[in-house]
Formats: C-alpha cells, structure tokens, sequence
C-alpha cells in the first residue's frame, strides 16, 4: 500500500478482532511513530507501547470517549516535552498521524484517544493525569493522544469530505 492509499483508507475502527498483534507489526507501527519528523532533531516526544490488557482496561477512564480500548490488543502512546522544544504538539501530533498510517498499512486499524485538550485546561490535566497514574509517565511530559490498534472487526465507508476547492487555495486564500 503506498501512503496516499493508506491516508485514503484510514478511519477510526473501534471494533476490533479478537486476535493478538504479530510482534513484527506492532514493530512496524512503532518505528514509523518513532521515525516521524520533530523540529530541530530535538527529542520532544516519547512512545509507550501499551499490550497487557490490565492497562488496556485501566486506560479506559483516561476520557469518556475511550471505552474501546479495552478490546483493543495495544496503544501507542504518544508524549510530548514542552521543556526539550516550543514544537512539542506539532511533533507529537505528526507522530500520531504517522503511527496511524503505518498500522493502516501493516492491515490494522485504530481509534485516536486526544488526551492533550488545549480549549479545557482542567480537562486536559485530568485526562493527561489518569494516563500519567496508569502508565507512570513524569510530569514533565504532556499526554497527547492514545492511538488504540487491532485488526478490524468492522468495515466503514469513507465518510463524504468537504468539496476539495472549499479547502484547497493555490497561490493564495480565496473564498
């Protein structure tokens, strides 16, 4: 599959089969979040890898839109260091993306948990704060998004995007 294909392909599947994530997948998946680009080469995001189903299931109450990570077969967990660079989210965000193509291409599917709520302070620290407990993450990490993996159960459509000339403006922005 190349990468447009892949970007094509991608939706949010939160029914996933009852079947164990082969190693060298979740390894696949795992380098292309860790190859994503980050601003001035500065290490500003960190990966944890979640597969044990206790942590799976604790993850759960991270926010209320997660209850299918418990029958997911792993997580990426995707950190960002405000303290290492200003890019912090646009790295950490990139990371997410990429580790979600990637599982597109491996045959995976996966639901995106947004962890990190830029509008909700109080919001953001309680979800950020459940995942810091579960995962005993530092507090000078910042908890951006748990990207929930599997092989799909379910089928989507794709959804019907906003026209392409209401998006797109070359040269300049025009209405």
């Amino acid at each position: 599959m190349d990468v447009l294909e892949a970007i094509k392909n991608r939706r949010e599947i939160t029914k996933y089969q009852d079947r164990t994530i082969e190693k060298d997948v979740l390894e696949s998946v795992v380098d292309a979040t860790y190859f994503a680009p980050i601003g001035n080469n500065l290490p500003s995001k960190d990966i944890i890898v979640v597969t044990e189903q206790e942590k799976l299931i604790a993850l759960k109450d991270t926010t209320p839109f997660m209850p299918w990570i418990v029958d997911a077969k792993a997580a990426v967990v995707i950190t960002g260091r405000p303290d290492i660079s200003k890019y912090w989210l646009q790295d950490s965000s990139i990371a997410s993306g990429y580790c979600w193509l990637e599982a597109v291409n491996q045959g995976l599917c996966g639901a995106f948990g947004a962890i990190y709520h830029a509008e909700d302070a109080e919001e953001s620290e309680r979800r950020e704060g459940h995942a810091r407990n579960v995962l005993n993450i530092p507090s000078d990490r910042r908890v951006v998004a748990i990207i929930g993996l599997g092989y799909p159960a379910e089928t989507k459509p794709p959804k019907k995007h906003i026209p392409k000339e209401n998006i797109v403006h070359y040269q300049s922005f025009s209405q």
